[in-house]
């Protein structure tokens, strides 16, 4: 008995489903210009939606091509006659502050740095690129592995050997097509044997190219290319993500107790920690795009208000036909399920053209600039499923006023 009332129902909802697909196809104009703004309104959230999701991926990338977990020391600044300078101007950190910090417990790896642009000479062919100096950690610590050769070794590091480590730009620009390995470059008049190759980096978060650069060790770069005695920063990759601000507060501890600092003065070095570089980014990012899907949205709104607009016009128009229904036996509640199911169908066409929309935006973009956005489920079903609430909401007063119409006064009208 419960399964033949059950049957009943699902075959009374799939007529209303027919009948309210058969009167939107009569007026295929009308009913495409009335979902226009839940179209375009579902579109916007979910190419909007995509961007952000593009732009937090592509920073999460910059940042982590840099290394992962990581954390930069720069020396401090100075202050001389009012006047400020900005931090790294002051020989604060040494080759042994990078090794102390290695000792730390929340440490995985270090890199002492030391960089200057310099002329690099092969035969007849120069280029100007950046020379890192680093200690044989360079590739764990910035995920940045050699494509081929090899790279320079511990015992390389205490020796202040003669050889070098080129990047993909670099030796593009000095060799062209020829394989630089073995080869002997000249820096500032020095020769160095290129051991190996980096694999390709790109760009990074500022636009610079990391490819361009030679990798030489930071002891020869101290004693023959800058004549110096300090670096100018270590990097620090922490244990985990976690450990990146338990790594901060001991470094910070470990360096004040070396430079001999007293309590109320200030450090005179700068941790910057990436991993909260990059939280920030991604969390302005993710403002910025729900700012956006939320002024997208407004859309669906509109689109609901024209749903509401011509099904309180299709009540008119079918005045006669609701009389008629209700002379042979339907009853209010089928008047208003008959009507709420049109506008369901309504807002729920418009949804579904609305996310074909939307991936066409995030394609073209992803196509024709160098932002690449990233579509996913979440935004789709929420836009379906408002678009449809909008439907629902909507059209029920158009519905509700066509179900209390008197049959008697339909039934003459004209």
């Amino acid at each position: 008995m419960e399964t033949k009332k059950q049957n009943k129902v699902k075959i009374a909802f799939l007529l209303d489903l027919e009948s309210a697909y058969k009167t939107l196809l009569r007026n295929k104009i009308r009913s495409f210009l009335t979902i226009l703004g839940i179209i375009i309104g579902v579109g916007s959230v979910i190419a909007t939606v995509s961007i952000g999701q593009g732009a937090s991926k592509a920073i999460q990338n910059s940042i982590n091509s840099m290394g992962s977990n990581m954390l930069i020391i720069l020396p401090g600044s100075s202050s001389l006659g009012g006047i400020r300078s900005g931090f790294g101007v002051l020989p604060t950190l040494t080759l042994n502050d990078a090794y102390s910090i290695r000792t730390l417990t929340s440490v995985k790896t270090d890199s002492g740095m030391l960089g200057m642009a310099q002329q690099v000479i092969w035969r007849g062919n120069n280029w100007t690129t950046l020379i890192n100096g680093s200690n044989s950690t360079f590739t764990e610590i910035r995920k940045w592995p050699v494509a081929k050769g090899t790279f320079f070794s511990h015992q390389q590091i205490v020796s202040a050997a003669n050889v070098a480590i080129i990047g993909h730009t670099a030796a593009t620009e000095l060799f062209g097509l020829i394989d630089p390995i073995g080869h002997i470059v000249l820096i500032k008049s020095v020769p160095f044997t290129v051991i190996g190759e980096l694999s390709v980096k790109g760009f990074n978060a500022f636009g610079q190219d990391q490819d361009d650069t030679v990798v030489i060790p930071i002891t020869t770069m101290m004693e023959k290319i800058a004549g110096t005695t300090w670096v100018h920063a270590i990097m620090v990759s922490a244990k985990t993500e976690k450990d990146t601000v338990l790594a901060e507060s001991q470094i910070t501890a470990l360096l004040r107790q070396r430079h001999h600092i007293p309590l109320h003065k200030p450090s005179d070095f700068f941790v910057r920690n990436l991993t909260e570089i990059a939280q920030a980014a991604n969390s302005s990012a993710s403002t910025f795009t729900i700012l956006l899907a939320s002024i997208a949205a407004v859309s669906l709104l509109v689109g609901g208000i024209g749903i509401m607009n011509i099904m309180l016009v299709s009540v008119t128009e079918r005045t006669k036909e609701i009389g008629i229904r209700m002379a042979i036996g339907a009853k209010k509640s089928d008047i208003l399920k008959q009507f709420l199911i049109e506008s369901s169908v309504l807002s729920l066409f418009g949804g579904l053209l609305g996310i074909a929309f939307g991936f066409g935006i995030s394609s073209a973009i992803s196509a024709f600039s160098p932002l690449k956005t990233i579509v996913t489920t979440e935004p789709i079903i929420i836009s379906l499923v408002f678009s449809l609430c909008v439907g629902i909401f909507f059209g029920f007063y158009p519905a509700y006023k066509a179900s209390r119409l008197n049959p008697v006064e339909a039934l003459r009208y004209e």
